[in-house]
């Protein structure tokens, strides 16, 4: 006898057994499951589950029979047969490594086992839990077949009104529309007699429908072409959709009216939540002496629920120039009151925060409503606690004074930041968006050089024009002499803008930087950085940000070394008006003044397409304009107050374009959705023969 001998012959029908008896316990519990799909869902979910959980219950068995192995076949036949004296093992062994004595006793076993038959070694199962199962899923089936149907579950069927039945063509004569709200909105559900419904965004639709005769098939076709088959049950039909979107549809069965009514299912958005601060009263407070925690209170809103538990950003900002430290952390905070409105508050120890230096400590609450699958999250107010530096009253020339270029230290360290993130980018930018990106760097670059060469007393220079050395074109009237030409081009004036008549007829050096007193090593080593910045520019408008950034880093280390110069004192100046020149005041020469008039605004393009349209419905000229102002509406139905009410008004003038009732309602809902023209300017009044003779003569 071999090794391979009875393993073949009894740990096979031990396994094929086993699985036999898995796959009949489980039958009762896959058709249980299979029945219940086809009720509650439709035949082909049962089959689905059917097959799904018979491929699950055969795979549990073949599991379970690999119990069956060499294993266990020795301990049946030494279970089994007293007379091997425990000793099949050596049947399994090898027999090369076998002693004497163990190959003699293995003999002897061998022996025996082919002289008497080996007992049944599968252990018998109880019939009693296989017909248990049987029993409860016979009474299960029984209660499914026996339950009502779905159909009858809202109630009865309310009458129908689609038009006049006629013999022998399908007439919907019975409706029920069944809404299921998300669970997640805690709306019940609630069957409505008529097939127009306002429903949240995500709810189950369930039409129940009756005809009279019975058409051979029915759908729900919507007006964008897309259509759901009703399925026949019993003596009604009934289909299922899910409101994504507000929708029209009307209900078409084969044989039936040729233009059913139109029917509208409104679909509402569920709207983010809505954070409001609580308390303290402002976003900015002040940090009195000797605070040691901080109250916050939020109260969030949401037309469905917003969930208990919020996440409190915190975000602490300390120092000064390029040595400001950020350090940020989460908590969560858990709400009280009721879903749809809920408080947010909590104290924050501000030892715990590590808000020990002057700087700003700012709180952010992040909520999310009770949305499934993807809920709103909404960021709230930021709130700042604001800890100020302590320092001395001064007086005098000390309180004009400041350290050196506070507002424009962080840019350099930024040009680095963007070089170096170009650089390391992968794969590699194509090269023209590669020149592009560093030459945006570059403009960066220059910006910040400009500011600073304004503390060495440089005008800002406007660079190359478009124009030619030599020109053809008339020349205009010579400007006044400027002093300050070489700074760039100011916006033109707005009319109502106070702020810009100085500017408008003088100069201003109202700003601090452009008069800034500099010792002279502070200059020197101002220089130095502005020269490495040039460098830099340069690099990185030839497209090469790895030679830029030696010069970068030179250029940060000097407004490093600028930044901790001692306190300088800056002068400040009023306007410079231009001199009047008394030669011509009051003598209405007006020769080598330019015209300042008021440029003329340029108005939003105004898309014709409706207007065009709207004009053709009055002449009835309008072929193939129902069609363009259908594709007109699907690319802006943002723009239109009812999309809806226009989609079915344009339906109604294509079915019957001989309907002058249809075509004027059609207009007057177009109507509405017209841009407005834009205001322009009203011409005042010329007045009468008198005025008209006065404004003329003047010079």
């Amino acid at each position: 006898m071999t090794v391979e001998t009875p393993i073949a012959d009894w740990a096979r029908p031990a396994r094929t057994r086993s699985m036999r008896d898995d796959v009949l316990l489980a039958t009762p519990i896959v058709i249980i499951v299979a029945a219940l799909g086809w009720r509650l869902a439709n035949p082909a979910t049962g089959l689905g589950m059917a097959l799904l959980g018979a491929i699950a219950a055969v795979l549990i068995a073949r599991n379970r029979a690999r119990r069956y192995d060499r294993r266990w076949l020795i301990a049946a036949i030494d279970a089994a047969r007293s007379d091997v004296e425990d000793s099949s093992d050596l049947l399994f062994a090898d027999p090369a490594a076998l002693t004497p004595l163990q190959r003699l006793q293995r003999a002897r076993v061998e022996a025996r086992l082919a002289g008497e038959p080996v007992p049944e070694l599968y252990p018998a199962r109880s019939h009693r839990t296989r017909v248990a199962l049987w029993l409860v899923a016979a009474a299960v089936l029984s209660a499914i077949a026996l339950w009502p149907d779905r159909a009858g579950s809202g109630g009865p069927l309310s009458p129908a009104h689609e038009g006049v039945a006629r013999p022998g063509i399908p007439t919907l004569t019975a409706q029920r529309l069944m809404v299921v709200p998300p669970a997640y909105t805690g709306l019940t559900s609630r069957a409505l007699g008529t097939l127009d419904a306002r429903v949240p965004a995500g709810s189950r639709l369930e039409w129940t429908l009756a005809f009279t005769p019975d058409p051979a098939a029915a759908a729900l076709a919507v007006l964008d072409a897309s259509r759901t088959a009703l399925a026949k049950s019993g003596s009604t039909w009934t289909a299922t959709r899910t409101a994504d979107r507000s929708l029209l549809y009307r209900i078409v069965a084969a044989g039936g009216q040729p233009a059913p009514p139109l029917h509208r299912i409104d679909v509402v958005v569920d709207q983010p939540p809505r954070i409001r601060l609580v308390s303290p009263a402002a976003t900015l407070i002040q940090m009195s002496p000797g605070q040691r925690s901080w109250s916050l209170s939020f109260e969030a809103t949401d037309d469905y629920g917003v969930q208990p538990v919020a996440s409190l950003r915190l975000v602490v900002a300390q120092g000064e120039g390029e040595n400001i430290r950020f350090s940020e952390r989460t908590v969560a905070v858990r709400g009280t009151g009721n879903s749809r409105q809920r408080i947010f508050a909590t104290t924050i120890a501000l030892s715990g925060t590590g808000f020990t230096e002057p700087g700003d400590l700012v709180a952010q609450l992040t909520v999310a409503d009770a949305r499934r699958p993807s809920p709103h999250r909404v960021v709230g107010p930021s709130v700042i606690l604001r800890r100020p530096p302590a320092s001395g009253a001064e007086s005098g020339l000390e309180a004009m004074t400041r350290r050196t270029m506070p507002a424009y230290f962080s840019s350099q360290r930024q040009v680095i930041i963007d070089a170096e993130t170009l650089l390391a980018e992968h794969p590699r930018p194509a090269p023209d968006r590669f020149l592009a990106r560093s030459t945006a760097i570059a403009d960066d670059q220059r910006l910040l050089r400009m500011r600073y060469g304004q503390f060495m007393g440089e005008e800002v220079g406007g660079g190359a024009t478009n124009a030619m050395p030599t020109s053809d074109a008339e020349e205009g009237a010579a400007p006044p002499p400027d002093e300050h030409a070489g700074e760039p081009p100011t916006a033109p004036p707005q009319f109502g803008q106070e702020s810009a008549i100085v500017e408008t007829y003088g100069h201003t050096h109202d700003e601090s930087e452009a008069a800034t007193l500099l010792d002279p090593g502070t200059r020197a080593t101002l220089r130095l950085a502005l020269d490495n910045m040039r460098q830099s520019e340069t690099a990185l408008r030839l497209g090469d940000p790895r030679r830029a950034l030696p010069f970068a880093y030179k250029a940060l280390r000097f407004i490093k070394q600028v930044q901790q110069a001692t306190r300088i004192f800056l002068a400040r100046t009023g306007s410079q008006l231009p001199p009047v020149d008394l030669a011509r005041r009051l003598t209405g020469d007006r020769s080598d003044m330019a015209a300042r008039t008021l440029g003329a605004t340029v108005a939003d393009p105004v898309d014709a397409t409706p207007a065009a349209i709207w004009a053709a419905l009055d002449t009835r000229s309008d072929a193939g304009g129902l069609d363009a102002l259908a594709r007109w509406l699907r690319a802006n139905d943002a723009r239109v107050p009812d999309p809806l009410a226009l989609s079915a008004a344009i339906d109604t003038v294509r079915r019957d374009p001989t309907c002058a009732a249809c075509r004027a309602k059609l207009r007057g809902t177009l109507w509405s959705a017209l841009p407005r023209p834009t205001p322009g300017l009203t011409r005042r009044p010329a007045g009468d023969s008198v005025g008209r003779r006065y404004l003329d003569a003047l010079p």
